[in-house]
């Protein structure tokens, strides 16, 4: 076990994180994970990492850690400040650092999370395959928790590869504004037509009344069908439901297996990692679209990706 960093400041809200623990929704395990799986791909891929290694998602910023090994990492995801014992970084870079370094994480500016990949990985406790933190349950990560002062960061055993040139064109575009592609959810039939044209016809707000698990999104309201109350029926990361005061909540990584609200619509697929990069304050825009039509995103999505992230997958 060679600990390669100790947290000086964990900011909002850091967590261990990878791909998450997909596979077992019908079991009732929920996910987790990145909540963008590009921006932790794209962070380990500059390191040789594999794509799905353990990473520290940091939310917002004001992360300070210093190093007490010599390493490698690279940051990915939210556009913020960042130095190396004061001198600016990049993202998407490897970075080399020595015992007592220091990197410090400013403000977000722009996205709501940033990934701090470190070469071969971070280790954390495992559950079910995955290391990942997920808070409700206090499960993986560090004690099933976000991280706090004090503590340290383990450096996984992962195989390192052969470092990448990220290209821009993979990477996710920041914005506080989001254009979020959508399929009919289960109970879409039942909104009434001024309900579906109310969740296309403007744009959301994202509420400050949100984590890892959702975004509840303001605006106006979205009247939910006049129906008998539901069983508790699957939902997944993108799917959109809509409680009793008509305001949507966009599901994440961390969501439940079942809820009891309507579902009203179900991002696809590839814009999944935009809306974990949406913060309080960003306006959000839903499309309809198809299947066909998600279908088709998603391939050629993916050819561009496999080059650069073999094996990678949408959770």
């Amino acid at each position: 076990m060679t600990i390669v960093a100790r947290v000086i400041l964990s900011g909002p809200q850091t967590t261990v994180q990878d791909a998450g623990r997909g596979g077992m929704r019908h079991l009732g395990v929920p996910l987790s994970g990145a909540a963008d799986q590009i921006s932790l791909a794209l962070s380990n891929a500059a390191l040789g990492n594999p794509w799905d290694a353990p990473a520290l998602e940091c939310t917002l910023g004001g992360l300070v850690l210093e190093f007490t090994e010599q390493t490698e990492f690279a940051l990915g995801g939210a556009e913020m400040t960042a130095a190396l014992n004061d001198t600016p970084l990049s993202l998407y870079d490897p970075i080399s650092v020595s015992a007592g370094d220091r990197l410090k994480l400013g403000q977000a500016r722009v996205g709501m999370r940033c990934y701090i990949a470190i070469a071969g990985g971070i280790a954390g406790s495992d559950f079910l395959g995955s290391v990942s933190t997920h808070l409700p349950a206090r499960l993986g990560g560090v004690d099933g928790r976000a991280l706090s002062a004090g503590d340290h960061i383990i450096a996984g055993s992962l195989q390192i590869g052969q470092t990448v040139d990220v290209p821009t064109y993979l990477r996710t575009t920041m914005s506080h504004d989001w254009f979020l592609r959508t399929l009919p959810g289960p109970e879409y039939e039942n909104f009434s037509d001024e309900a579906r044209r109310c969740l296309f016809s403007q744009n959301f707000s994202a509420d400050r009344r949100g984590d890892r698990m959702g975004i509840r999104l303001s605006g106006k309201t979205i009247e939910p069908p006049d129906l008998p109350p539901m069983k508790s029926s699957a939902v997944f990361p993108g799917t959109i439901q809509c409680p009793p005061d008509g305001a949507p909540f966009l599901l994440l990584s961390d969501a439940q297996t079942l809820g009891g609200y309507p579902r009203i619509a179900q991002l696809i697929d590839a814009d999944l990692p935009l809306a974990g990069q949406i913060r309080p304050g960003d306006r959000v825009w839903f499309l309809e679209t198809t299947t066909e039509a998600a279908r088709q995103i998603t391939m050629q999505r993916m050819a561009y990706i496999d080059a650069t992230l073999p094996g990678f997958k949408f959770a």
